[in-house]
C-alpha cells in the first residue's frame, strides 16, 4: 500500500512539474506575443498622431475604381489616411469640389493631399491649401488643368503617357504579329487634341515599323444615336476588314464601349489588342469573358487576370490579348500616397525624378512602371506601365 502511494505521488509531482513548465513556456510566449502586439500598435499610433494624408476621388457612381482606391487606402493605412469624397456634380459644383479639398487644411496633422479626380477647374484649391498651410504636400493624380498651372501650384503632378502609347502600342502589336493595324474613331474624339496627338503618332511608328496602318471613322456616339449605333457598326466592319487584312490585324479603338465589341470579335475571328484605350484588366474582359467576379475580388488584379488568362488560353487565343495588369486609376491615388508618404519619412526623397519614381512604384507595386519628364515641367511625370499578355 505504501509502495502503491508513493508511485502515486512521483506521478503527481511529475505531473504537476510538466504543467508547470508547460503553463509556463504559455504563459512566457503569450507575453511575448502580447509585447509585439503592443508594440506594433505603438508603432501605428505613433505614426497616425505624426502625420495625416488626404485623398480626394470622385463619388462611387462617378469613378469606381478612385472611389475603391481612397476606401482601400483608409483600411491600409487607417491612422494616416483620410477619404474625402467631391460631390456628384462637378460641373455645376465647383465651389464644393474646391471647399472639399481646401477642407484638408483645417487638420493640424495633415501633411499631404493628394486629388484624384480626373477633371479640371482646380487650381484654386490647390492655391488655397498652401495659403493656409504652405507645408502641406499637394499632388495631383491626375486632374487636367493647364500643365504650366498645375506645376506652378502642385508640388507633384502624375499622369498616363497618352501620347507615349501611340508609340508603345504598334510597337507591342509588331511584336505580336500583327502586319495591319486598324484605328477606329469617331469625329468628335477626334476633335481632342490628345486623340488626334496619339493618332498620328500611332501612323508615324506605323510606318516606321513597317505596318500598314488603317484609319476607320464610326458613328458619334456623342451625337448620333449613342454607342449602339458605334457598336453596330463594329460589328459588321471588323469581319470585313479582317478578310481583307487577316487575322495578322491589330485593332485599336479610342472609345471604351467599343471593347465589348473589339474583344469579342478577336476571341471570334483571331486578331490581335494589344492594348484597349484604357488598358486595364476590368475594361470588356469580364464581360466579354462572362467572369464571376466576387465582391472581395473586386480589386485583387492577380486573380481577375488569371482569370481572364485561363479564358483566353482556352479558346485558343493565348498571347494574342494584353493590356496592363492594374487600372490606371486604382494605381494612381494609391501611388500618389505612397509618394507623399516616402517624402514624409525621407526628406532627402526627390519625388520630380523618373528614376525615383520608378523604384518606388516597383518596391510597392512590384510593377515595372516608366516614368518621363513632361516637357520641361520639373515637377510634371508621365508614365507608361508594363504589359500583361494573356
Amino acid at each position: 500500500m505504501k509502495r502503491r502511494l508513493s508511485v502515486l505521488l512521483v506521478a503527481v509531482m511529475l505531473l504537476t512539474m510538466i504543467c508547470t513548465a508547460c503553463g509556463s513556456n504559455e504563459t512566457k510566449e503569450t507575453e511575448e506575443k502580447k509585447e509585439e502586439t503592443a508594440v506594433t500598435e505603438e508603432e501605428t499610433k505613433e505614426e497616425g498622431e505624426e502625420y495625416h494624408i488626404a485623398v480626394v476621388t470622385p463619388t462611387l457612381s462617378v469613378s469606381e475604381d478612385e472611389f475603391r482606391a481612397g476606401e482601400q487606402l483608409m483600411e491600409e493605412y487607417p491612422d494616416v489616411v483620410t477619404h474625402l469624397v467631391l460631390p456628384e456634380k462637378f460641373d455645376t459644383e465647383i465651389e464644393g469640389c474646391i471647399s472639399t479639398i481646401v477642407s484638408a487644411a483645417d487638420d493640424p496633422l495633415m501633411r499631404a493631399v493628394i486629388v484624384s479626380s480626373g477633371q479640371s477647374g482646380l487650381i484654386p484649391a490647390f492655391q488655397q491649401l498652401k495659403e493656409k498651410n504652405p507645408d502641406i504636400i499637394t499632388i495631383a493624380s491626375t486632374i487636367y488643368d493647364e500643365p504650366d498651372m498645375m506645376s506652378e501650384n502642385i508640388d507633384v503632378n502624375l499622369d498616363m503617357d497618352a501620347i507615349r502609347r501611340g508609340e508603345t502600342i504598334p510597337t507591342k502589336a509588331k511584336e505580336m504579329g500583327a502586319k495591319t493595324f486598324i484605328h477606329y474613331s469617331f469625329p468628335t474624339h477626334l476633335a481632342k487634341p490628345t486623340i488626334t496627338a496619339r493618332r498620328d503618332k500611332m501612323k508615324e511608328t506605323c510606318k516606321e515599323l513597317g505596318l500598314e496602318f488603317v484609319e476607320v471613322i464610326t458613328p458619334d456616339p456623342q451625337t448620333g444615336n449613342g454607342p449602339e449605333a458605334m457598336q453596330q457598326f463594329l460589328q459588321e466592319d471588323i469581319p470585313r476588314q479582317i478578310e481583307k487584312y487577316g487575322k495578322e490585324t491589330n485593332i485599336f479603338g479610342t472609345n471604351c464601349p467599343m471593347y465589348d465589341v473589339i474583344i469579342a470579335k478577336a476571341l471570334e475571328l483571331k486578331f490581335t489588342v494589344a492594348e484597349q484605350c484604357c488598358p486595364t484588366p476590368t475594361q470588356a474582359y469580364p464581360t466579354v469573358l462572362g467572369l464571376e467576379i466576387a465582391e472581395e475580388d473586386a480589386t485583387n488584379f492577380d486573380k481577375i487576370n488569371q482569370m481572364i488568362a485561363e479564358k483566353v488560353d482556352a479558346q485558343e487565343m493565348k498571347g494574342r490579348l494584353s493590356g496592363w495588369p492594374i487600372p490606371v486609376t486604382i494605381f494612381l491615388p494609391k501611388f500618389g500616397v505612397e509618394v507623399a508618404r516616402e517624402m514624409i519619412a525621407n526628406p532627402d526623397f526627390n519625388p520630380n525624378n523618373a528614376e525615383n519614381l520608378g523604384k518606388l512604384a516597383k518596391d510597392k507595386f512590384g510593377l515595372d512602371v516608366d516614368f518621363q519628364q513632361y516637357m520641361d515641367y520639373e515637377n510634371y511625370y508621365m508614365f507608361i506601365m508594363e504589359s500583361i499578355y494573356y
